[in-house]
């Protein structure tokens, strides 16, 4: 079911998300919706660059293979 969101924008962003959701030709909740969800899921993954910069890390690697193998065993405390 769809949820209502009250958001409140100065003038000068109402004017941008209005313009640039006119240009795309999309209700302003739908264009905002749409950028929402992609500054997630931009957020949220690691492009072809930092993977290879995260890869070529052996230092980091080990430590990541390592945390993932506590993981698995469940050794250690969650922290958050």
């Amino acid at each position: 079911m769809a949820k209502v969101v009250t958001v409140r924008l100065s003038e000068e962003e109402y004017r941008r998300i209005a313009t640039s959701a006119k240009l795309e030709r999309r209700p302003i909740s739908n264009f905002m919706t749409i950028m929402v969800i992609k500054g997630i899921e931009e957020s949220d993954y690691v492009d072809a660059v930092e993977m290879d910069q995260i890869r070529s890390d052996k230092r980091l690697m080990a430590k990541l293979q390592g945390g993932h193998q506590d993981a698995r065993r469940r050794k250690g405390k969650l922290v958050g």
